[in-house]
């Protein structure tokens, strides 16, 4: 069974937004869609997403203090961030990844760059959710272990 992941594309043009839904469309994702930072937030609360394409330019607020605002949220931390964007200079990148992103993808999007960041971004996710859930299993059964031998 192919497991469907919930992709926020986030973007104020409505027709990247269109473009970027229509390369994903063959494959097992929930799509979802806001067009300017504080709709972005909002979203990601509704939607919770397993990955995040994202825009830097946009109105209320910019990809950048979106991305922060995520990474300082203990609920929102983790969610992979692929910034979308058509500023390409080495500074945009910097900020990009202080900001948190965990990758970027300059506009024009090549459709072929984008499933594969794409698919390994999800991945990645995957992987640290069933590690978490691992390590809460892991722990529940300590503790069961430890109050049947009475040590607690």
């Amino acid at each position: 069974m192919t497991q469907i992941s919930r992709v926020l594309i986030a973007d104020d043009n409505l027709q990247n937004c269109e473009l970027l839904d229509a390369y994903l469309a063959d494959e097992p994702y929930e799509i979802a869609m806001a067009y300017d930072g504080q709709e972005t937030l909002a979203k990601v609360a509704e939607f919770q997403p397993d990955l995040i394409l994202l825009d830097i330019m946009m109105p209320k607020l910019s990809g950048y203090e979106v991305c922060q605002r995520l990474r300082k949220d203990p609920a929102t931390r983790a969610i992979p961030v692929l910034m979308v964007t058509a500023l390409n200079e080495m500074g945009d990148i910097e900020k990009a990844v202080q900001a948190g992103a965990d990758d970027f993808l300059t506009k024009p999007v090549n459709r072929l760059e984008l499933l594969t960041r794409v698919k390994s971004l999800l991945r990645v996710r995957h992987l640290t959710n069933e590690r978490d859930r691992l390590l809460a299993y892991l722990e529940e059964i300590e503790g069961a272990g430890v109050k049947t031998l009475g040590l607690k």
